[in-house]
């Protein structure tokens, strides 16, 4: 799905903050709770000798999914909120 979805995009020329239009806000914010998941879930995987790596792996595929998806949801990547630096303080 992230291939597919990447192919309907332009490449990245700057970092894109969270917003856009509402879909897209949702879809960032479940992206930001899934990192947060996925740093947590790194913590617990190092204080078990790696036991569950692949968890770890999983979410942090899926925060790109749902990146890739806050692009689509922006008119596939037109309506991004580009970070410019000293503009967006």
């Amino acid at each position: 799905l992230i291939d597919g979805f990447n192919a309907r995009l332009q490449p990245l020329t700057s970092f894109i903050l969270p917003g856009g239009s509402i879909a897209a806000g949702h879809l960032h914010q479940a992206r930001t709770v899934c990192r947060r998941v996925e740093i947590g879930v790194v913590h617990f995987t190092l204080s078990m000798g790696g036991a569950h790596a692949l968890t770890a792996v999983y979410l942090n595929r899926l925060s790109d999914l749902l990146f890739v998806m806050a692009r689509i949801a922006n008119d596939e990547g037109r309506a991004d909120v580009k970070w410019v630096p000293g503009a967006n303080r």
